[in-house]
């Protein structure tokens, strides 16, 4: 078979048209880029499906692409810990109903090192390559210089480190533990936003950046994510705020990088 990750014209062949998916915990957006990058239509969006074994997920892509206008390739952005476009490890649909709902034995085991690229190649014949959520909107803001670090808030916590453009290894920091015996991922996602409100979320979120900014000493720090909108205030630290759409331009920026 072929490789998954290949189009026959090479990264960056020009003119190619790139479906992409920016796919959360909660919603799932989807629009085709052009040559240059420019959507070629507004966004589709749908909430993701619950139960989500891997085939329904993959049945949802193909609804979604039915939509939209015709494609050359696919960038998938995926939650949880992607490496080489198998899914090692995701918070959210290994669950029974959603983001922080009991977890289904029978899901986990379903996504565990569950080879998406090649997934989705299968079915939809083209190209294909994925790469976690946050990691994707990185594609799409980084300017290549230095160390860059985004955070997106959203269902849960994503983040994504880049050294002179190029992605660095993913680290969970979102599973880390935080406070009070629970994860960033779990202090600081939509569902404790909606518990303690927009400013006592903001506060906590300002503190776990003075922790991340001790350890990883960004050059450049992007906050984006749906919920980057509900920050009050400013924060400690200096920063890009993001749009919610940076997920889908970096759909196109993910195929000009060589792919080792």
């Amino acid at each position: 078979m072929d490789d998954p990750e290949q189009p026959a014209g090479g990264p960056g062949a020009p003119g190619e048209r790139t479906l992409t998916f920016d796919v959360g915990g909660t919603g799932l957006k989807a629009t085709v880029l052009d040559g240059a990058g420019v959507p070629l239509v507004d966004r589709v969006r749908v909430r993701t499906p619950y139960p989500c074994p891997p085939e329904r997920l993959i049945g949802t892509l193909q609804d979604v692409a039915e939509q939209l206008p015709a494609f050359d390739r696919i960038s998938v952005g995926l939650p949880g810990m992607i490496r080489g476009g198998c899914v090692l490890a995701t918070p959210h649909f290994v669950t029974e109903a959603g983001p922080f709902t009991p977890v289904r034995p029978d899901l986990l085991a379903a996504w565990r090192n569950y080879d998406a690229a090649t997934a989705i190649h299968k079915a939809f014949a083209c190209p294909v390559r994925v790469v976690n959520d946050a990691e994707l909107a990185g594609f799409g803001v980084v300017t290549g210089q230095g160390f860059e670090v985004l955070l997106a808030l959203g269902t849960g916590l994503g983040a994504a480190l880049f050294d002179n453009g190029r992605i660095l290894p993913k680290l969970e920091l979102s599973q880390a533990p935080f406070r009070r015996g629970e994860t960033y991922d779990q202090q600081l996602g939509d569902h404790a936003r909606r518990a303690i409100g927009n400013r006592s979320w903001t506060r906590r979120f300002d503190r776990a950046l003075a922790r991340w900014h001790a350890v990883l000493w960004w050059d450049r720090l992007y906050v984006g994510g749906g919920n980057a909108k509900h920050l009050v205030g400013d924060l400690s630290f200096e920063h890009t705020r993001v749009g919610n759409e940076a997920g889908l331009r970096g759909g196109f920026q993910l195929w000009q990088q060589s792919w080792d």
